[in-house]
């Protein structure tokens, strides 16, 4: 648990640079120093979730169309554990910019929080159409995909409980995954 949320703010961490990149050239000029967005990233690394949304809706404000803030504001909704807002933010963000990634690898992660493992694949399996290259989400997709197989040998087992093939086959998929997947 500790090791996926280290790895899930890694992840989160990196993700502001690969989408900030590639929504810069389509959105907006970069930000300055010290604005709403560079204050709200800030506080949004020191974990200050409140004030990083009321900085992130004051840059909103002038910007409604800025995937990076969009983004931004996701993820702090998903910090707060408020992930009908997130995945609200995370689907729209899908539809007017289905060339990234990472909102649905985002909502991906919210799904398979919630337990629609083939929901959560299917995103999967786009963000990386939209990016073969997208690790985060290549991971997520193995993870998805062992947390199927790990359900399936339960299944089995329930079925054939003596059979101890499945009982390690069990074993080793829930060792090998963690309890959710990453958010980048």
């Amino acid at each position: 648990r500790v090791l996926f949320r280290s790895l899930q703010l890694l992840a989160m961490l990196m993700a502001f640079a690969c989408c900030g990149a590639q929504a810069q050239t389509k959105v907006i000029a970069p930000p300055l120093p010290n604005n709403d967005y560079t204050q709200a990233t800030q506080l949004y690394r020191a974990a200050q979730y409140d004030q990083a949304m009321a900085r992130i809706d004051a840059w909103l404000k002038e910007r409604p169309k800025d995937a990076r803030g969009r983004f931004l504001k996701g993820m702090i909704y998903s910090q707060q554990r408020k992930n009908d807002e997130a995945a609200r933010v995370y689907t729209e963000l899908t539809q007017d910019f289905p060339e990234l990634p990472e909102p649905y690898n985002n909502l991906a992660v919210i799904y398979a929080d919630q337990g629609d493992l083939e929901r959560a694949r299917g995103l999967l399996e786009t963000a990386i159409r939209a990016n073969p290259a997208f690790a985060a989400a290549q991971e997520n997709l193995g993870d998805i995909h062992t947390r199927l197989a790990a359900a399936a040998y339960e299944r089995a087992l329930k079925l054939d409980a003596k059979n101890t093939a499945l009982a390690a086959k069990l074993k080793a998929a829930n060792e090998l995954v963690p309890s959710r997947p990453s958010q980048k």
